[in-house]
């Protein structure tokens, strides 16, 4: 049987449920640089894909909303995406700019123990999902290409 490393796989998306997509949309491409890809017509409905770089998200109009918000750094339960990710340069200039526009849901922190400069902030995007912003996170050179 053929494994991973057998054909090409690379990321693609991300499918977010929006209560009001074009809030979510204006969010991603105010505060992240996302770009509208495309917009799928489906009659009533719609689908929206912002790009930035090889990533994209996909926006869907919300069936219903969430029972509770997240928290913290995101849901702990298995089977739920705990939040989105995005490196900076510099996580306070990302707040100023950010300014009132989202809550911030825990930090900023500093993980200097672990890397040196790695600092971390995590806020809650129009529809509630938990989107961590990092600075001077780097990979451990000690690992091999495989991650072991």
């Amino acid at each position: 049987m053929p494994g991973a490393g057998d054909r090409a796989m690379v990321w693609s998306h991300v499918g977010l449920n929006c209560t009001d997509q074009k809030t979510t949309e204006d969010f991603y491409t105010r505060y992240f640089g996302f770009v509208r890809a495309r917009v799928v017509d489906l009659g009533e409905a719609q689908i929206v894909f912002l790009r930035k770089g090889d990533a994209y998200l996909e926006l869907f109009a919300a069936g219903t909303p969430a029972a509770r918000p997240a928290q913290d750094d995101g849901p702990q339960a298995p089977g739920r995406m705990r939040h989105l990710a995005f490196q900076t340069d510099s996580v306070d200039a990302f707040l100023a700019e950010l300014g009132d526009a989202a809550e911030v849901t825990l930090g900023p922190l500093d993980f200097d123990d672990f890397i040196c400069g790695w600092r971390t902030v995590w806020v809650r995007d129009p529809d509630g999902v938990i989107v961590e912003v990092s600075q001077g996170f780097e990979d451990d050179r000690s690992h091999d290409k495989d991650g072991a």
